[in-house]
């Protein structure tokens, strides 16, 4: 009796069925890792503003007229506005005793389908988010989601 080599048709459907199981799982957690990457730019960027107007507040008694909408410290300091910026916008606004900054999701730069973010800042150092994934979030976000399914 002659052995055949090679691989049966069933095993060869089989093969590419558990290939696409484990491709429908490991593509959508891998795009999640690689938004979560990307949002990080603007915590960050966030938090490093608070400190610049935290210091602005120290030398100045206030947060008006020392910073411009960019979120370029006035008048000519050495802190300047957030460069390197990739993913997000930043825009600032401030009063005598108040400020506020936000990071808003640039369009088209690989932050997924719904890549819509919005996230905030201010004096007393709440951080809000207001915009998660496309979804405009109104209730008791106050802090800064970062994947799909968290809460505060």
């Amino acid at each position: 009796m002659k052995h055949a080599k090679g691989f049966t048709l069933i095993e060869i459907l089989t093969a590419l069925a558990l290939i696409g199981i484990l491709a429908a799982i490991a593509i959508p957690s891998y795009n999640g890792y690689v938004i979560r990457g990307k949002l990080v730019e603007a915590t960050t960027n966030l938090a490093d503003q608070r400190i610049k107007f935290e210091q602005s507040f120290q030398d100045n008694r206030n947060y008006s007229n020392y910073v411009d909408a960019n979120c370029k410290f006035l008048p000519a300091s050495t802190q300047s506005a957030i460069s390197g910026a990739k993913y997000f916008t930043y825009t600032c606004a401030s009063t005598a005793t108040t400020y506020t900054v936000t990071a808003a999701s640039k369009a088209n730069q690989g932050l997924g389908a719904a890549g819509d973010y919005t996230y905030t800042i201010d004096e007393s150092n709440a951080k809000v988010t207001t915009k998660f994934a496309g979804t405009a979030l109104t209730s008791n976000n106050t802090c800064w989601l970062m994947k799909q399914g968290d809460s505060c």
